[in-house]
């Protein structure tokens, strides 16, 4: 946004109807075309009288020269006429081309996306004041959103400032305009799609995938942490926690707490940034819409041929529907396989499945296949991709006999790209370092991974995107090692 000064006297002018700009218009053409008839009547005169007298007296080859002299003289004057006061080039700001298009051009400076939120008082001429001091730094704003609170006004930004501009500076500046409790963060291409254009894109990944709830939760909040509190827990015992119908903000409006259309309680948290009414809003919205819908998943498969004369698998999306399916394949597994995926008694195995295929906590892929070609077809294993916090977990379970044959490292690559989807940064996997094969298949993704290890247990996390250096969290070595081996969302570790 550019800062614009307007002064009243001519602001009438500027917002005038356009019917007085064509007649000043008109006017201007008709005393350019009665000059340029002036001018070609003279230039006609001349002429004729320079023919005359070359043709009846003893000096023509001089009046020839002097004729063509003023004829250049002439058409120079016309033409420096024509560019002084008739040029129609347009300004550069009205080109179409955009002010972003202009200030490249005038400025020819690199510049980086910033997302920005500060509380104002509610009285006028403080949005104003902050725009001065934006300007002043050289920010343009791209979009601008209001919430209203009770003691003033939370704006949120969307600005283009230059790369050397650090947040700190920008912070002073807005504080020293009248702007308190600012909050900055790095904005990617992303945050440029409009608001209500952003919520409905929200809404509509929402009811076709009821997995998408919470990462629509996330994308619409910003970088927040979402638990969802089952109503039962694994043992089968009620956990108690509730929440209000309509519900609720606490601990001073950064802690979300919404009733769980499936039982129990979501809750958001996001210690750095009060939640505001409108974000309130917009989140229960979104919970009442998958209330509403009720279980779903987007229809569809893909069959595909193992390499090495592997078989022929189907891979599909799956849910708590296929949980009879899912437990009659633990059954086929063997001890070693179910120990090395759960990391505890064997015999607890299936009490995770409900939990697991729960769209609730992440999104669960199968592989169907049969024994023999014609043969009826199974589940053979199960892919989870686990949304733990601000951490996403992957986790694999392969029935013996399907083992060693691709079927793990093509349910994991399916995975990442599901993170991918959902602009996770990294995913990680819990298992034992006996486990060759789930290392295999994490290195076999060809990304950058980071190993931590700790009395047999192995975490592999891989790097799928490296954030900017204002939102890049500790990488795993840094985190505490008791944080990485917690079961995803309550549910058991990966392996």
């Amino acid at each position: 946004m550019t800062d614009v000064t307007t002064d009243p006297t001519t602001e009438a002018t500027r917002t005038s109807d356009p019917r007085g700009k064509a007649a000043s218009a008109r006017r201007h053409h008709w005393r350019r075309d009665l000059v340029e008839l002036a001018a070609m009547f003279a230039a006609v005169a001349v002429v004729d009288l320079v023919a005359k007298m070359v043709a009846h007296g003893p000096d023509g080859p001089y009046l020839l020269g002097i004729s063509a002299v003023a004829l250049v003289a002439t058409a120079a004057f016309h033409t420096w006429w024509a560019r002084r006061h008739h040029s129609h080039a347009p300004p550069l700001l009205d080109t179409g081309a955009g002010p972003e298009a202009a200030t490249e051009a005038v400025a020819g400076r690199a510049t980086v996306l910033w997302r920005m939120r500060t509380t104002v008082r509610d009285e006028p001429g403080s949005l104003a004041a902050l725009c001065g001091a934006l300007a002043g730094l050289g920010v343009d704003i791209l979009t601008l959103q209001t919430h209203p609170l009770a003691d003033g006004t939370v704006d949120e930004f969307l600005l283009r400032a230059p790369a050397g501009l650090q947040a700190a500076e920008l912070s002073r500046a807005v504080g020293a305009a009248g702007g308190r409790d600012t909050w900055t963060e790095r904005a990617d291409a992303h945050d440029l799609v409009d608001t209500p254009a952003r919520v409905l894109g929200l809404a509509t990944r929402t009811a076709l995938d009821a997995a998408e709830l919470p990462l629509a939760l996330r994308q619409l909040l910003g970088r927040c942490t979402i638990h969802s509190l089952p109503a039962v827990s694994l043992s089968g015992r009620p956990t108690g926690v509730s929440a209000p119908v309509e519900g609720a903000l606490e601990d001073g409006d950064t802690v979300m707490r919404l009733r769980d259309p499936r039982g129990g309680v979501l809750t958001i948290e996001r210690a750095y940034l009060p939640f505001t009414p409108t974000e309130f809003a917009r989140a229960r919205a979104l919970v009442e819409l998958d209330a509403r819908l009720g279980p779903r998943l987007p229809r569809g498969r893909d069959t595909l041929t193992l390499p090495e004369g592997g078989g022929e698998i189907t891979v599909r999306r799956v849910d708590q529907k296929d949980a009879v399916a899912a437990r009659a394949m633990h059954d086929r597994c063997s001890d070693r396989t179910l120990a090395a995926r759960y990391h505890g008694p064997v015999g607890d195995a299936s009490r995770y499945l409900d939990h697991l295929l729960s769209p609730r906590f992440g999104r669960t892929l199968a592989v169907e296949a049969a024994d023999v070609p014609g043969g009826p077809r199974r589940l053979v294993a199960l892919g989870h991709l686990l949304w733990d916090g601000d951490e996403t977990e992957v986790a694999l379970l392969v029935e013996d006999d399907w083992q060693r044959r691709g079927v793990g490292s093509e349910l994991l690559g399916r995975l990442v790209a599901l993170a991918r989807e959902a602009r996770c940064e990294s995913v990680y996997a819990v298992t034992q370092s006996s486990n060759t094969g789930m290392v295999a298949a994490m290195r076999a993704l060809d990304l950058p991974l980071d190993y931590q290890i700790e009395e047999g247990t192995l975490v592999i996390t891989a790097r799928l995107s490296t954030p900017p250096a204002a939102d890049r969290r500790p990488p795993a070595e840094e985190r505490p090692p008791h944080a990485l081996r917690q079961p995803a969302a309550g549910g058991p570790a990966a392996g």
